[in-house]
């Protein structure tokens, strides 16, 4: 029975790591296609947050820009290291409810995020403004 039982929880770990969005993913220009950034995203006090690790090569940018149109605590820091989303709240299916910065244009959106449901290493980004929202697909770095 123990040993039932081990193997069971040793499954279901298996499959909850699988199914979690904590880790690292990539981030796609949505005009080019291009690889944009790596974001982590992690959880603190059951929260999920996320920041950028690594910007991809862009020219006529430097390596790491400060965010100049933020226009919170951000303003003026830099991008590689900036924590862009923030607070969001596990619904049991989907993560809700926090902000998530856009730092070329300085924007703060609602944001949701949640595992496309036939490939868990694709993850949806859906930024809000009032009714007018769009998604991303971010892909889990491996």
């Amino acid at each position: 029975m123990n040993l039932l039982l081990t193997f069971l929880l040793s499954i279901n770990s298996i499959f909850s790591t699988n199914q979690s969005c904590v880790g690292k993913w990539t981030t796609y220009d949505e005009e080019t296609g291009k690889k944009k950034s790596t974001v982590e995203l992690y959880k603190i006090d059951g929260k999920l947050y996320g920041k950028i690790l690594y910007l991809y090569p862009k020219e006529g940018r430097e390596d790491n820009p400060v965010c100049k149109k933020c226009t919170d605590d951000r303003k003026g820091k830099h991008i590689v290291g900036m924590q862009i989303a923030r607070a969001l709240v596990w619904n049991g299916s989907e993560w809700e409810d926090g902000k998530i910065l856009d730092p070329e244009n300085g924007k703060i959106y609602t944001v949701s995020m949640w595992l496309d449901s036939e490939n868990p290493n694709k993850l949806n980004v859906r930024g809000y403004i009032g009714i007018f929202f769009r998604t991303q697909k971010w892909t889990r770095v491996e």
